[in-house]
């Protein structure tokens, strides 16, 4: 299984970015897929993550209304949709699948996403 992340960079307080992450080989409708966050000197965290198969989706408190996962089952791939960013959402972005909530199995390389004030 390979997650391949891309989007992340350097965005000012109040912008956006949106991350993707493809995945390798066939998704079952039971998987789970998303993105855990680990900001400099801080634990890592649960971002969002998405039920493959139904689509639900949870949000960590902190992103609530900011950040929107989504999936597209014909390429694979997740979305994390990141607006009005906040110099605390600055941090290395995992994009992680798994078969339970908060329970990664595998994870992505990571990308940078930093929030300027």
């Amino acid at each position: 299984v390979q997650l391949q992340a891309s989007g992340g960079g350097l965005v000012a307080a109040g912008g956006y970015l949106r991350l993707s992450c493809a995945a390798s080989g066939r998704i079952f409708s039971s998987a789970v897929m998303g993105w855990f966050r680990q900001a400099p000197g801080k634990e890592r965290e649960r971002v969002a993550e998405i039920r493959w198969g139904v689509g639900n989706t949870y949000y960590a408190d902190s992103v609530k209304g900011r950040f929107t996962l989504s999936r597209s089952t014909a390429e694979n791939t997740v979305y994390l949709q990141m607006n009005s960013l906040k110099p605390e959402d600055t941090a290395v972005y995992y994009c992680t699948r798994g078969l339970n909530l908060g329970s990664p199995v595998y994870w992505g390389q990571g990308t940078l996403v930093t929030v300027s004030s």
